[in-house]
C-alpha cells in the first residue's frame, strides 16, 4: 500500500506563522536558527528532507522550543518550514 502523500503547504499559512514565531529566531539567526532567505545555512536542513525538518520543529532541538513555543498543528509548521525552505532556494 502506497502512503499518501502530504497535503500540501499553505503557503499563506506559513508566512502568518513565520511572522507570528519564527521570525524572533530565524530573522537573525539567533542561537544557530538558520537565517530567513540564507540559502548556504538552509542547505543541510534542506538536504535532510522535510520530515527531518518537521521532526525538530514538533520536538524542538537545541534554543527551539518545542513547536516553536506555540500551538501550530503539524500541518501549520509545515508551512512555516515550507515558507522559509522556499525563500532560501
Amino acid at each position: 500500500m502506497v502512503a499518501a502523500a502530504a497535503p500540501a503547504a499553505d503557503p499563506a499559512a506559513g508566512k502568518a506563522l513565520y511572522d507570528k514565531a519564527c521570525v524572533a529566531c530565524h530573522a537573525a539567526g539567533v542561537a544557530n536558527a538558520p537565517k530567513f532567505g540564507d540559502k548556504a545555512a538552509w542547505a543541510p536542513h534542506i538536504a535532510e528532507g522535510m520530515d527531518a525538518m518537521l521532526k525538530v520543529a514538533i520536538n524542538g532541538k537545541g534554543a527551539m522550543p518545542p513547536r516553536g513555543a506555540t500551538t501550530a498543528t503539524d500541518d501549520e509548521l509545515r508551512a512555516a518550514i515550507q515558507y522559509m525552505v522556499d525563500a532560501a532556494r
